[in-house]
């Protein structure tokens, strides 16, 4: 496709926000539609995640990898981007500590910082003396220690708005307050989209919509299996630096990669910028209720607590909640629609949207402008054969 082709990208989120911005530095004239505030869904209710830590060995490991050096070499190139005064990104490159607190849990600890270790990823076996010194206040309770110097953090509406200027800078006019109600079709390919501001013509629509993918993907006419997972987090008031990296206990690797529709809780604690600790991470499948439940209020500062016991003074400012975009086989859809000429996928990625952004973006630039095809893409095809099953025309 010629560089100058007209592009919509459905989802102002950190994943639309990344391509809008990577097709736009290509030339394309860039639309973006959100029916919402920008970064107002998925991307503004995480913790801004750019972990290695928690992936296995395979496809989505390799993607996160790729994406850590793209969001290393971001801020540099955010500079030429945009006006000096834009908020910084609060990327911290404070690293992962991953503890088991008990014997069984040691093992599959030890056994998967080995599985990483094999396949590049920098996983540090600790014991008591290192353990202290990186995090002075956790819990002496623990069986095994792991730590990760890759994993990073960024502020996520931050990052999604920096992008989505950057976007703007490069040419990318976005709509917001629009939702797209259908789609246009000539000769059986999408030509453009119709949305409630009217209808916009487009060579490509990018559906990177999140959770909402699923809906939007049936008014375009097609199947697409992106469910919404709810997740929770408490925010404590701000204190003085104390909890230094992020840090989670083992069982959040079986968390994320559950099929379990109803509550799975792990410990996950890290601080902010701001000075406030964030405590998760939470995971059900209960459709778009925004309800925050008193029992996964507690189970969150319970395992807090295991982690961290000085957590039993600190005063919670709030708790937040959204969805992440949940996929049968727990890797994301990037590339195109087999079904539907002119539409492409980028969504599905759960909790690890802020980190896979950045390679996403990537991945989508290279094919809707070139045909780009290579080994790592073809991990995330619709019609990869663990979603086959799940895939069908809309009614």
């Amino acid at each position: 496709m010629s560089p100058s082709l007209r592009v919509v990208v459905v989802g102002a989120g950190i994943v639309g926000s990344a391509i809008a911005r990577a097709l736009a530095r290509e030339g394309c004239a860039v639309t973006v539609v959100e029916r919402g505030p920008s970064a107002g869904g998925t991307s503004a209710s995480g913790e801004g995640n750019l972990l290695v830590s928690d992936k296995e060995p395979g496809a989505e490991l390799r993607l996160a990898q790729r994406s850590l050096a793209c969001w290393l070499r971001l801020e540099d190139e955010l500079r030429d981007e945009l006006p000096p005064d834009f908020p910084n990104l609060e990327l911290e490159r404070k690293g992962g500590l991953v503890v088991a607190t008990t014997e069984a849990g040691a093992a599959a600890l030890r056994g998967f910082a080995a599985a990483h270790r094999a396949v590049g990823v920098r996983a540090e076996a600790i014991g008591g003396d290192r353990v202290r010194e990186l995090e002075p206040d956790l819990t002496p309770h623990h069986t095994a220690a792991v730590f990760y110097p890759e994993d990073m953090q960024v502020q996520p509406v931050i990052a999604t708005e920096a992008l989505l200027a950057a976007a703007r800078r490069h040419g990318a006019g976005v709509l917001q307050g629009v939702e797209v109600t259908g789609s246009v079709l000539d000769g059986g390919r999408v030509v453009g989209v119709v949305t409630t501001a009217g209808v916009l013509p487009a060579d490509a629509v990018v559906l990177a919509a999140g959770p909402w993918s699923g809906a939007v993907a049936r008014r375009l006419g097609v199947v697409l299996p992106v469910a919404p997972r709810r997740g929770t987090v408490l925010v404590t008031s701000r204190m003085p630096r104390r909890v230094r990296h992020k840090v989670y206990d083992a069982d959040y690797v079986g968390a994320v990669g559950s099929d379990a529709a109803d509550l799975r809780v792990s410990g996950v604690v890290e601080s902010t910028a701001a000075g406030t600790v964030l405590i998760g991470s939470s995971r059900e499948r209960r459709g778009f209720d925004e309800r925050i439940g008193t029992g996964v209020l507690s189970a969150l500062a319970a395992k807090a607590l295991l982690l961290f016991p000085f957590l039993a003074d600190a005063q919670v400012m709030r708790a937040y909640g959204g969805f992440r975009p949940f996929v049968p086989d727990h890797l994301p859809v990037i590339g195109p629609d087999h079904r539907l000429p002119g539409l492409w996928h980028a969504t599905g990625h759960e909790g690890a949207g802020i980190g896979l952004s950045l390679a996403t973006a990537e991945i989508l630039r290279d094919q809707v402008l070139r045909g780009g095809r290579d080994p790592l893409a073809d991990e995330f095809r619709l019609d990869r054969p663990t979603l086959l099953p799940h895939l069908g025309r809309a009614a």
